[in-house]
């Protein structure tokens, strides 16, 4: 069972040494150790001020070790990202733990937190196909640290859970937020098979190594309603506006009597900790942002693949939304209800329901013309454009003071004007979407990757965004090699930071 809550973490280890006292970074810039809303998310690796791009690509190859995998960084300025001001890291990068081995899977989750309260973020990167020992698929965690020179694998830092256990993945999902006052920084959450771990770090210099405690850990198989949930995914916000971070734990149901639908576990930040609240219908994917602009984050589900009551899979997918309130997260009739739900079929939205779309693949929550309402983007990875199976497609559905409209809502496929490349067989556009603000002109723009483009390369699209929100104008596209990273087989765009 989960239990009511999560007590807040303890004393913390310390940190690595990592060459003596850290640079500040410009006080103008300082990133906001300690993030809440989902709007708090910097992935500002080099404190200037800019929002940087983290991407996984799990199935790269290093050194000849087949789905090893790797992450990129590409840093913002003023004009954007673009491939020249980046960097890629493996297992393989001097100064990071372990080596590459075939299928590590190094990056297959990825995020973004200020761990040591140093005024720089940190990557957290998943790998979750890490063998312990002899201990097969236990996974693990390695952390990048934030730095006036941006990302690099000097002194980074190691995580595995205590008891490795074979296919346990842990590390499969990550996320870092300000859920409990008591530590200077942000608190890491790492998934594994069935279990939640919470983590701190002190503030930096620290004297001396040590390896870095678990602060907290709950089992997450079964909520209060003893509801079996295989967890998959982690978002966070300030769902009550109470200026600690919430939790979402996002998967699908187990069991003979309601397998395969999506739910999630709603903890709310308190001063004692996380403590459980309720469950959710919808999931396994989730993302967070102030879609009213009331001053709560709202959550946004994505459920691609669910059954009806009937047990027959859903045709095409759906999108939940839950408003924020003094309670959290609300839907339609109050704490209990289901959300609002959207489909392909909703009035307004572009485009039809149609059997496996997988609408709702992956989404992100962001302003995306200025206009202060958080727009969401969602990622079809099976749609089918005309007869090609599986392309995909992307959406952007524009948030309001009425809360999320179909009004001014646009798609894109591979074979849009404007859109490079054309659709293909198993692309899977839209695996992954992301909004982000690299130039920092307060309008976020759309990423949005192929896994599957070129064979399982990877690809991923860049798509700006102006006065009216997203344009596919000037549009363009890079993969790991554009970054000097191996491109083959690599699903470059697998999980990109949100």
């Amino acid at each position: 069972m989960v239990p009511n809550t999560l007590p807040p973490p303890g004393p913390a280890a310390h940190l690595p040494p990592r060459g003596g006292a850290p640079h500040p970074p410009p006080a103008a810039y300082a990133g906001t150790p300690g993030g809440t809303h989902a709007s708090d998310r910097n992935s500002d690796f080099n404190g200037d001020g800019y929002e940087d791009v983290l991407i996984g690509a799990p199935g790269g190859t290093v050194s000849g070790k087949k789905g090893a995998g790797y992450v990129t960084v590409q840093y913002g300025a003023s004009t954007g990202i673009g491939t020249r001001r980046a960097a890629f890291v493996s297992q393989n990068t001097a100064g990071v733990p372990g080596a590459a081995e075939t299928g590590d899977g190094f990056g297959k989750a990825v995020a973004t937190g200020d761990l040591d309260a140093d005024g720089y973020d940190d990557a957290i990167v998943g790998i979750p196909g890490e063998d312990i020992g002899t201990v097969k698929d236990a996974g693990g965690i390695t952390i990048l640290w934030g730095s006036s020179r941006g990302l690099s694998g000097a002194n980074s830092d190691w995580l595995e859970t205590a008891d490795p256990a074979a296919g346990q993945k842990f590390g499969s999902a990550v996320a870092a937020a300000r859920f409990s006052p008591d530590t200077p920084g942000d608190q890491l959450a790492v998934l594994q098979r069935d279990n939640l771990e919470l983590y701190a770090y002190d503030s930096v210099p620290q004297p001396q190594s040590a390896p870095l405690e678990r602060t907290a850990r709950t089992r997450l198989s079964a909520g209060a309603q003893a509801r079996d949930i295989l967890p998959r995914s982690l978002t966070t916000g300030d769902y009550d506006d109470n200026g600690l971070a919430d939790l979402v734990v996002s998967g699908v149901t187990a069991g003979p009597e309601e397998p395969g639908h999506g739910w999630s576990s709603f903890f709310s930040g308190q001063v004692q900790g996380l403590v459980y609240e309720r469950d959710l219908r919808g999931g396994p994917v989730a993302a967070s942002g102030d879609i009213n602009n009331d001053g709560y984050d709202d959550l946004v589900t994505g459920e691609p693949h669910s059954p009806d009551d009937g047990g027959d899979w859903m045709t095409g997918g759906q999108v939940g939304v839950y408003y924020g309130s003094p309670d959290g997260p609300l839907g339609t009739d109050g704490a209990d209800s289901p959300p609002q739900w959207w489909t392909q079929n909703s009035p307004g939205v572009p485009g039809t329901a149609e059997r496996a779309d997988g609408w709702g693949t992956d989404l992100s929550v962001a302003d995306t013309n200025g206009d202060g309402y958080a727009d969401v983007a969602i990622g079809a990875a099976g749609e089918d454009i005309g007869t090609v199976a599986d392309a995909g497609a992307v959406w952007v559905l524009r948030g309001a003071a009425g809360g999320l409209t179909a009004t001014g809502a646009k798609s894109w496929d591979q074979n849009s004007a404007q859109v490079p490349g054309a659709a293909e067989k198993g692309d899977r556009w839209g695996g992954q979407v992301r909004l982000t603000d690299p130039n920092r002109d307060g309008r976020f723009g759309l990423l949005a990757s192929a896994p599957g483009e070129n064979t399982s390369d990877g690809v991923v699209w860049v798509l700006s965004a102006g006065s009216g929100g997203v344009t596919a104008s000037g549009s363009w596209t890079y993969g790991g090699g554009s970054l000097g990273a191996p491109s083959l087989d690599a699903a470059y765009g697998a999980s990109i930071d949100e």
